[in-house]
């Protein structure tokens, strides 16, 4: 007898097919006939029982119809297709601002390993649930480690900062704890840090979260006043006491805490003193930050100038008595070696086509070591011809000619 098990997979049955989930948060179904095909089974939660043929014989069968199923991938919170950026899918993890891994040219190095939100905050700065976005990804946690220890020996320091800042909600990727787990591991890391709209923390998940090695949390808290706090999260489901309380409840733990509101002009403006007074009240540090104008994002108002910004930061400073314009210090940021980048703004050169990208018409293809984001690309496969349109941060945008 054959017993295939798996840790990431989940197995339910309907009717004449078998859902698959995986990772808790995405699925794809195998059709029952197939499965039959291979042998008469038994189906578990999280394994499969071939009766009459070796585990290899079963091991290679089921395997092909699970390739297939990736496939096919897709996320149950939006049903979006997804793929799924693995050790063996050839694609890398340097090169896209949107997964992966991003340098700057600090001690902070950014992971970004899932797409996806569980809010559709009206002033997203990559507008998250864009229908035009209809790719979301998800990254193997190995590979994300293997990758991230080749990044950091590289740069060649040893008071790295990760941070988990993804284009959406960390808490989806459900090998989140398991991935602060090992990041912690790594001697090089000093600190991590997330931002997360806390909506998905329970104080059990907070405490695993600290555990595994969390040292600081960025909660987006933008209302104190309930409907206007569920207006700025665009979800009636969200709850702001739930935040509140969650900032309380860490208060008392081993992790710093930043509240980290978004000033909307014209939306939140008479928020933001109240936000503040919660902030001195329960000693957490608050860190204002000024709605921005962003090309992909959502656009709900006009931006602040920032000199506008920072002369009504400093009257609540004074009026409050406490710090809220925040620099690289407070953070521990400090500049260190970046990645070499081997692309030129303005080159022009040919690239092979590997994957769908996130937006309606980007692919993603592959050259010297990095990923790139060919945009304008109605080609699904096959060389195209591109200009490098963009290569700061090793963020590499091409257009394809």
């Amino acid at each position: 007898m054959a017993k295939l098990e798996f840790k990431t997979l989940k197995f339910k049955d309907e009717a004449n097919r078998i859902k698959v989930i995986f990772l808790k948060n995405y699925y794809f179904h195998i059709e029952k006939e197939a499965l039959t095909k291979i042998e008469k089974h038994k189906l578990n939660t999280n394994s499969i029982e071939f009766p009459s043929i070796s585990e290899k014989s079963a091991n290679n069968k089921f395997m092909r119809l699970i390739d297939i199923g990736f496939t096919k991938l897709r996320n149950t919170l939006n049903n979006k297709k997804t793929l799924y950026i693995h050790q063996n899918s050839g694609i890398p993890l340097v090169g896209s601002g949107s997964f992966g891994i991003v340098d700057r040219g600090s001690n902070i190095i950014e992971i970004k390993p899932v797409t996806g939100c569980n809010l559709d905050c009206i002033y997203c700065s990559v507008n998250e649930s864009n229908p035009n976005k209809t790719i979301d990804i998800v990254i193997e946690k190995d590979y994300l480690i293997q990758e991230l220890i080749k990044v950091i020996k590289e740069k060649e320091c040893n008071d790295i900062e990760v941070h988990i800042g993804v284009q959406g909600e960390p808490l989806l990727y459900a090998e989140l704890i398991p991935l602060i787990e090992e990041l912690s591991k790594i001697n090089e890391i000093k600190r991590i840090s997330m931002d997360t709209n806390a909506q998905l923390i329970s104080k059990t998940i907070a405490d695993k979260l600290i555990k595994a090695g969390l040292t600081r949390i960025n909660i987006s808290i933008n209302s104190i006043d309930k409907e206007l706090a569920k207006k700025m999260a665009g979800s009636n489901h969200y709850n702001i006491n739930h935040s509140i309380e969650l900032v309380k409840y860490l208060k008392n733990n081993p992790i710093k805490i930043t509240i980290a509101p978004v000033w909307v002009p014209g939306i939140n403006d008479n928020e933001i003193s109240k936000i503040i007074k919660f902030a001195k009240e329960n000693k957490v540090e608050i860190g204002i930050q000024n709605y921005l104008y962003y090309k992909n994002g959502r656009k709900p108002a006009k931006q602040k100038s920032w000199d506008e910004f920072y002369s009504e930061l400093k009257e609540y400073e004074k009026e409050y008595k406490i710090k809220l314009i925040l620099g690289p210090d407070d953070f521990k940021i400090k500049k260190c070696k970046q990645l070499k980048n081997p692309f030129k703004k303005d080159e022009i050169l040919k690239l092979d086509i590997i994957s769908p990208g996130r937006f309606i018409n980007e692919k993603l293809a592959v050259s010297r070591g990095r990923v790139v984001s060919v945009i304008n690309c109605k080609k699904d496969k096959g060389t195209v011809k591109a200009k490098i349109i963009r290569t700061k941060h090793n963020i590499i945008v091409a257009t394809m000619l």
